[in-house]
């Protein structure tokens, strides 16, 4: 069995204040405190700004040897994606560098959403992508249930591309969990099963779950 790293999705959170960081920690201690108790940690502002390589390079600064990060690919290159996603995606790269360079990048995590239909146009996008990301690890998470089947699998695998497993509300058109690893990578993400706010929710909403330990052991 190779190694299970357990992380969070993001660190810099203030309501974290008072239930996990002492009250008094500076905000620009949070990772390094952070890293005194996780060995890894999905980064998430990736999504929303474009990284910059110096500022990836602060965190290895700020975090013991050994511990890894996965950093999520923007959003001009899932969500809104547009002519130029090829430059993008050059700068994303370089920016994944720094991580890569120092042996602590885990993965490039892929979240596409639920508009991202099993088209050919799409499966074209994709294998573009992918490939201009290469050589960093990737990783894909699916939305849409449509992607869900052996041959996106095999494909997976093939191009050395971890298959993102979720743990979400069970609703209709979701990919269901899997134990199916691709790329050599398994990656399960817990998103929660709050059914009320999955659609309608905010990206804050849409995630507010506290799972039971019953769930947890299951």
């Amino acid at each position: 069995m190779g190694e299970i790293l357990i992380a969070t999705s993001g660190y810099s959170y203030e309501d974290w204040r008072g239930e996990f960081y002492p009250d008094n920690l500076p905000k620009e201690e949070f990772l390094r405190y952070y890293a005194l108790f996780f060995p890894f940690v999905e980064l998430n502002f990736s999504y929303y700004a474009m990284p910059v390589a110096r500022n990836l390079k602060a965190m290895v600064e700020r975090t013991p040897e050994g511990f890894m990060f996965s950093l999520k690919v923007h959003k001009s290159l899932t969500h809104e994606v547009g002519p130029g996603w090829r430059d993008e995606a050059a700068a994303f790269c370089r920016a994944a560098g720094a991580l890569a360079d120092a042996g602590r990048l885990a993965s490039v995590l892929l979240q596409l959403p639920y508009r991202f239909h099993h088209t050919p146009e799409n499966r074209g996008y994709l294998a573009d992508l992918l490939g201009a990301l290469k050589p960093l690890p990737l990783a894909v998470e699916f939305r849409n249930d449509e992607w869900a089947s052996e041959r996106v699998f095999d494909e997976l695998d093939g191009r050395g591309v971890g298959y993102v497993s979720v743990d979400r509300p069970d609703l209709p058109g979701l990919p269901p969990p899997t134990e199916r690893v691709t790329g050599g990578l398994g990656y399960l993400r817990f998103h929660g099963r709050n059914s009320d706010n999955w659609w309608n929710g905010d990206n804050v909403s849409r995630y507010d779950y506290l799972y039971s330990v019953e769930e947890l052991e299951a």
